[in-house]
């Protein structure tokens, strides 16, 4: 038996693997942070063999609420992801599992590669119609890619992955640009003649890259530093402030999951200074029309409403929304499946997240001319 991280967002460390139903592990933290939750690792030579793995800090986890009724992701092939019995006690995570081939992968939610990026920029920049920027470069030399569709006199600003193990979110990506692409489909048609999209559908390659939960790779986390943001702690954040003070924005959706909660759902800007009833209205048209159109997405559960005057200015919904006095919203999805509609195989999963995200564009449609 041999367990291994040393890939592409890989992240376990071994305590003890000599005993296949006693293996004890640890989740790397993140580089130059405290934070840590993301783990993905292979175990080789393992098929039919009895496994119980112990993530023996998940305890210290950033969020142990994640943990709840969690059940980890599971491949043998790196495309499917299926779950796998997980308990969480005593502050020990333990998943069990008998293989059924020699090569198991398992992670925190269903991995997205950069070369699975590298490959979504390289199809759609490919398009007519779409063209492909490249912003500047991150602090570990990748490049920031910006993809822009439409030719509307509105600005829709889209992105994905501020925090990296949020994997859910580029998933998300696939189904958005699939459809908003699609030449055939007279919704996306309409909403490309009325709006000009600016998509990042990866904010943070390089802790994706490095197997970092939330932050960077200097340690920050992306979504503190709006209006802040420099080329030397966050170039990614800069470099996107700075094209949207040169573009404007009408609409900002940062896409995201969250660990803890099991349903999709809305986080508005309703702490910012000068939020108002218009603001609100028009908030509250997307989330009604998002509802109708995707069976996932609910307004029941979610945050509590922020307190006028009390957002933290430097997440990018607040940031966008004072700057620009844009309709401006986080998405978040879990990690572990929807309560609403569960699925015990599965759980929440890239197709899931995929078909969320295709259907965003009536939500988009619906409040594209309200300004």
């Amino acid at each position: 038996m041999n367990i291994s991280s040393d890939f592409d967002g890989g992240n376990i460390e071994i305590i003890e693997a000599s005993d296949p139903e006693n293996i004890r592990l640890n989740i790397a933290r993140d580089n130059a942070s405290d934070f840590y939750q993301w783990f993905s690792y292979r175990v080789d030579g393992v098929q039919g063999r009895s496994l119980t793995m112990h993530l023996e800090n998940a305890g210290g986890a950033a969020y142990p609420k994640g943990w709840d009724d969690y059940s980890a992701c599971c491949s043998y092939d790196e495309l499917t992801w299926f779950r796998v019995p997980t308990r969480y006690e005593n502050g020990v995570l333990t998943i069990s599992h008998t293989p059924s081939h020699e090569t198991v992968y398992y992670a925190y939610f269903a991995p997205y590669p950069w070369a699975r990026h590298e490959a979504l920029i390289a199809h759609y920049a490919a398009l007519d119609g779409v063209r492909h920027e490249v912003l500047g470069h991150t602090l570990d030399g990748r490049p920031m890619d910006l993809l822009i569709l439409g030719s509307g006199s509105k600005t829709i600003w889209v992105d994905a992955r501020q925090h990296p193990g949020e994997t859910m979110a580029q998933w998300w990506m696939e189904g958005f640009l699939g459809r908003l692409s699609d030449p055939e489909d007279p919704l996306a048609l309409e909403l490309l003649a009325r709006a000009s999209f600016y998509v990042v559908a990866n904010m943070n390659p390089d802790g994706g890259v490095r197997g970092n939960l939330r932050t960077n790779a200097a340690g920050a986390n992306l979504n503190r530093e709006w209006g802040v943001a420099t080329l030397e702690r966050s170039p990614v954040v800069r470099l996107v402030m700075d094209k949207m003070q040169q573009t404007g924005a009408d609409i900002v959706l940062d896409v995201h999951g969250d660990e803890a909660l099991p349903y999709n759902f809305i986080a508005g800007a309703e702490g910012i200074p000068g939020f108002s009833p218009r603001d609100l209205e028009r908030q509250k048209t997307f989330l009604e029309a998002y509802k109708a159109a995707a069976p996932a997405f609910q307004t029941e559960y979610g945050y509590p409403l922020g307190q006028a005057g009390m957002a933290n200015m430097s997440y990018a919904t607040s940031w966008s929304a004072a700057q620009f006095g844009c309709l401006s919203m986080t998405l978040e999805m879990p990690f572990k499946d929807d309560a609403n509609h569960p699925d015990p195989v599965f759980g929440w999963s890239p197709e899931r997240a995929a078909q969320l995200g295709h259907d965003v564009l009536p939500a988009m449609l619906a409040v594209v001319d309200k300004y």
